[in-house]
């Protein structure tokens, strides 16, 4: 076990940051590096000469033989190819160099990487660019370079770049707010994330005889267990020794690479786990995510465990999510979100709140498709997750105050209430002035915004994304008016109150999960729900949504039509390959086994009738058997008959998307349905593969 002093020099050893650059870098050299990661400057050839040749030294006296340009390609996942530090020599010998060239520019093949359509198969050249602002770092004895992604002709084909144009962009339009309040001192404001990972960890030994978790992360087939989350045992519960030895070693390695993970925990489902890091800047924290879902998998084979990051590996009990806690803060120290002990007099917070409860009602549909997946569909509007309608959480007290700003009355806002716990032995504290609501798909939580509908498998890039372009559009509204205005408090006061009118119908402090929500939400107060991705996906193509990404030049409209026509043909084919799955499970595992049962229950049934007993209850079960086989023979031809049609559904991924929502995951649930029955009836003895039982509290 690592104790405090060996944490503290564990902590980014593996990472070329600003300590290593500090201690290896010319004291000019270092100084420019600084002031790119700070302030986003390009740096010159010379001085990238001078940091590859630091970075491959250091990397090699780590034991890096090989160096690769790391990105994030629109598969969710990131890609790596490796490149050695040899040259050859005429003699025949090898010399180990890296030049600023090669850190600064890859060449990979970008032909086989999801293009919605803005590359042809036969123009393979790609570049990565190298991202300053996140650090390199050693893993598995490679120099990984964090970079963006793009084609040999310029578009976007990766989720770090428009990261990093979107944080460009809200600094712009926040400093120009700040100078508004006098901030001459503030530079560069930064929006940062920390996203809660969700996952459950399931036996290996257990995992390997389930084809639809090896193949699609999900369970395909699985009656409800006897005991699911009911008693809420397992949530905050004592952590078991395997799982504790698992999350203890990741914790370690995450630590290496300078990733601060912070709290771990055992979720409300039964083998469900949290873990969760300290804030970051957003491109950083979206790199290090990427790694720890990475190392998540990685790390539970060692123990004999599989780490499950699907959205809903389970049904019956909770899904996995991934809370993307956002904030915005200014280079001189300021938290922008940050009420204060006097909110009802900072007017600064004041307008960073209401442009962004602006911005969540303006552009909910761009924040709900950055959750949208076919896994994420099995889990919004259930109990664990938000509704798929976005809606803020500002608590009572903030709508208060708002509600005093809009009627020109005095708010009665006290921050210092202490929270009396009622035994004398026990401490008072101060009371947050927010409470949680775990029913909200965006809750302000004392200094930040939680959005809650990312599922666990996410890439947080394109939330945050959205969350930093939307708040950057409002804030750019705002300081249009204000900075020609002659008298600046009266115009700001006018400002906020009528934005806050407009779209306060956004702000519910209640429970997203009644139905009487629905009714008002979609009814009463016009807000959108988009249940599915089918339904949702098409809005990034709305005018107002073009609009904007053009006007701050995150995406061109063919860069938004290119990843709604990815993230809907992602769709269509996770759908095709769960339902081939079950197929095959079908036929292959769970018609044998009924049969074999069946043989068996009817060989017992005719040896008794053959010496005269009757067992009327053996003779139930065997019809029960028959028919509940026919069942499944015939809900399984009519999933392949759904298959077949979708190949000829349509060429319009729109149509088709829909067709496999409507028509094959249909069909898929009326084949689980028989197939789970059939578990429960079917002794465990012929039973193919593991339960839920087995799963859910074997580990």
């Amino acid at each position: 076990m690592a104790d405090s002093k060996s944490v503290a020099s564990m902590f980014a050893c593996n990472v070329f940051n600003q300590t290593v650059m500090r201690e290896r870098l010319p004291k000019n050299v270092f100084k420019t590096v600084m002031q790119t990661k700070k302030l986003g400057i390009a740096l010159g050839s010379n001085v990238a000469d001078v940091v590859a040749n630091a970075m491959k030294d250091w990397a090699i006296e780590k034991g890096a033989t090989h160096y690769t340009h790391w990105f994030h390609p629109m598969t969710g996942v990131t890609a790596e190819k490796h490149d050695a530090f040899i040259s050859p020599n005429s003699d025949g010998t090898v010399i180990l160099e890296f030049s600023g060239k090669e850190l600064v520019k890859g060449e990979p093949d970008a032909s086989s990487f999801p293009s919605g359509g803005l590359r042809a198969t036969f123009e393979a050249r790609g570049y990565t660019a190298w991202d300053p602002t996140s650090d390199a770092f050693i893993k598995d004895g490679t120099l990984y370079i964090p970079t963006a992604f793009c084609s040999y002709t310029g578009e976007i084909l990766d989720k770090k770049t428009p990261l990093l144009r979107s944080m460009d962009v809200l600094s712009e339009q926040a400093l120009r707010i700040l100078r508004l309040f006098g901030n001459t001192t503030a530079t560069r404001v930064l929006s940062t994330a920390g996203a809660e990972q969700e996952y459950f960890l399931v036996d290996k030994g257990l995992y390997d005889q389930r084809e639809d978790l090896i193949i699609t992360g999900r369970t395909l087939f699985g009656a409800k267990p006897p005991k699911g989350q009911e008693l809420e045992d397992h949530y905050f519960g004592n952590i078991k020794e395997r799982v504790a030895a698992y999350m203890h070693e990741l914790d370690e390695e995450l630590w290496k690479l300078g990733i601060p993970a912070k709290t771990k925990h055992n979720e409300v489902a039964p083998a469900q786990h949290e873990l969760a890091p300290v804030f970051e800047t957003s491109n950083i924290a979206s790199d290090h995510n990427q790694l720890t879902m990475e190392l998540m998998k990685k790390i539970a084979l060692k123990h004999g465990l599989v780490c499950l990051l699907h959205e809903k590996p389970f049904a019956g009990v909770n899904g996995s999510g991934k809370h993307n806690n956002w904030s915005i803060a200014s280079n001189d120290g300021q938290n922008l979100l940050d009420p204060g002990d006097t909110p009802t007099e900072n007017t600064q917070f004041l307008t960073f709140l209401v442009a962004f409860i602006k911005a969540v009602n303006k552009y909910s549909d761009l924040l709900r498709l950055s959750a949208a997946s076919a896994g994420n569909d099995h889990r919004l509007g259930a109990n664990e997750a938000p509704p798929a309608i976005v809606s803020m959480f500002i608590g009572d007290e903030l709508q208060a105050l708002l509600d005093a700003l809009e009627n020109d009355t005095k708010a009665e806002v006290n921050s210092n209430v202490k929270f009396k716990i009622g035994v004398d032995a026990l401490p008072s504290f101060k009371k947050d002035n927010t409470d949680r609501n775990r029913t909200s798909p965006m809750a302000f939580t004392g200094n930040k915004f939680e959005f809650r509908m990312l599922g666990s498998a996410d890439s947080i890039s394109c939330t945050n994304v959205m969350m930093n372009t939307i708040i950057a559009d409002v804030l750019c509204e705002f300081a249009d008016e204000l900075e020609g205005a002659k008298d600046f408090n009266g115009k700001l006061k006018e400002i906020l109150v009528k934005a806050y009118k407009e779209n306060k119908n956004i702000i519910f402090n209640g429970n997203g999960y009644s139905d009487e929500w629905v009714k008002e939400a979609t009814e009463v107060r016009g807000l959108p729900n988009y249940v599915s991705t089918v339904d949702c996906l098409p809005q990034y193509l709305a005018d107002k949504n073009v609009q904007m990404f053009e006007k701050f030049k995150i995406y061109s409209k063919v860069e938004i039509a290119s990843r709604t026509e990815i993230l809907l043909e992602n769709y269509t084919k996770v759908i095709n390959i769960e339902a081939l799955t079950m197929v095959d499970m079908a036929k292959k595992q769970i018609y044998p086994a009924v049969m074999d049962y069946t043989k068996d229950v009817c060989s017992a049934l005719a040896s008794m009738k053959s010496v005269g007993i009757e067992n009327p209850t053996q003779e139930k079960l065997a019809n029960k058997l028959s028919s509940s086989l026919k069942c499944l023979d015939a809900a399984v031809g009519e999933l392949e008959q759904a298959l077949i049609n979708a190949k000829d559904a349509s060429e319009d991924i729109y149509k088709l998307s829909r067709f496999y929502r409507d028509e094959v995951f249909s069909k898929m649930q009326s084949l689980r349905a028989v197939a789970d029955e059939l578990e429960t009836i079917v002794s465990e003895k012929y039973w193919p593969f593991p339960v839920y039982s087995d799963l859910l509290f074997r580990v």
